[in-house]
């Protein structure tokens, strides 16, 4: 019987490569198998797909360098070769599969966000498995995530995905560097991640990929905080993917936050940047996060940054933690005229009449939760 349940599946480049420098069409087969394995479980697969680049540069006889513009061509290349073989194999199990190339642009913009949402869903309604990667041949540093980690955690919320797994070379997040030390430990469960976590993370990960154990640490905060469970493990263990849902598979959880937010502050989540911050009292950043209240600005103490009515900004506390972040009602420079008043006073202090609230609660979002 179908669960409805919504998994996303990140694969990086070095799973899929096999540590190589060509695409495994072995390994692609294994994973598209187990990818069926788990639809006849119940579950609706998305797959975050990485080796575009590496495609490409398979396919040129020739040394290609690594700049911007090589790489998108690369990608440009690779792009068509890493679907066709993915929707080769997975005909092979009568699965049909959709590509959906994504930037950040698409999830910053509320408009484009809810349009590649509803295009899941209706890939999804009809039994398809998206397919997704960044489209790194057009993608400017401006507009791109930078990386599959983070996009595959965008995802998840855009699905209002269950699950998220990040299919890698290591089998989680250790105590220390396994590849350097012997004595480092598997962590099988984690809670909040704090600064100790994530100094475990270490730099960047294979040669051919674009990630490393950071970039897994940041995505797996950003869906913890969506309310979607994050499991990192090692890609190339046999029926990896089963073993993880069965809970015997060597990897790293990471425990979801009870988060059951709407669709508008999942899109605050996983979308915008923010422009500034506004540094909160400790009154403020009590009312904001135990009382469910709106951010008055009587409660900010001093702001950074440039930013206009409607951004989304950081709220911080006085030590300089980021405890939420929201749409802002007035821009910075009215800011700076009605901190620390009260809401009786800012039309006084404007010289024009403004909002009661500096951040509604209903366009704001917590990043401080209780996990469960």
């Amino acid at each position: 019987m179908a669960t409805n349940k919504v998994i996303v599946i990140k694969l990086g480049t070095s799973v899929l490569t096999a540590g190589g420098a060509l695409l495994n069409k072995p390994r692609l087969v294994e994973l598209a198998s187990q990818c069926v394995e788990l639809r006849a479980a119940g579950w609706q697969v998305i797959l975050v797909s990485s080796g575009a680049v590496a495609a490409g540069r398979a396919a040129l006889d020739e040394e290609i360098g690594n700049s911007i513009a090589e790489k998108q061509m690369l990608a440009a290349i690779g792009q068509g070769q890493l679907i066709h073989l993915w929707q080769s194999l997975f005909s092979i199990f009568d699965v049909s599969v959709a590509q959906l190339l994504l930037t950040r642009a698409d999830v910053e913009d509320r408009s484009r966000y809810l349009n590649a949402r509803d295009t899941l869903t209706q890939l999804l309604r009809h039994d398809v498995v998206p397919i997704i990667n960044e489209n790194d041949a057009v993608a400017t540093s401006e507009i791109k995530v930078g990386d599959n980690d983070n996009l595959s955690a965008m995802v998840a919320i855009l699905a209002n995905a269950d699950r998220l797994l990040l299919l890698t070379d290591q089998s989680g997040l250790f105590t220390a560097d396994p590849r350097q030390n012997p004595d480092a430990r598997l962590i099988e469960t984690v809670g909040e991640i704090n600064e100790q976590i994530i100094a475990l993370a270490g730099g960047t990960g294979t040669s051919l990929g674009t990630g490393g154990m950071a970039t897994k640490l940041q995505a797996a905060q950003i869906a913890q905080r969506a309310g979607i469970e994050t499991v990192i493990a090692k890609g190339s263990e046999p029926n990896v993917i089963a073993n993880i849902q069965s809970g015997l598979a060597k990897s790293t959880k990471f425990i979801r936050f009870d988060a059951p937010l709407d669709g508008r502050k999942k899109w605050l989540l996983s979308g915008p940047r923010c422009s500034g911050s506004l540094f909160c009292d400790e009154g403020a950043i009590s009312a904001v996060c135990s009382q469910g209240a709106s951010l008055l600005a009587k409660g900010i103490t001093d702001l950074s940054g440039q930013f206009k009515r409607g951004d989304l900004i950081e709220l911080r506390s006085p030590e300089g933690k980021v405890i939420a972040k929201g749409l802002v009602a007035f821009d910075s420079q009215e800011l700076q005229k009605i901190k620390g008043l009260h809401s009786a006073d800012i039309s006084d202090a404007l010289g024009y009449q403004g909002a009661n609230v500096v951040i509604h609660r209903d366009d704001l979002v917590l990043l401080e939760h209780i996990a469960t």
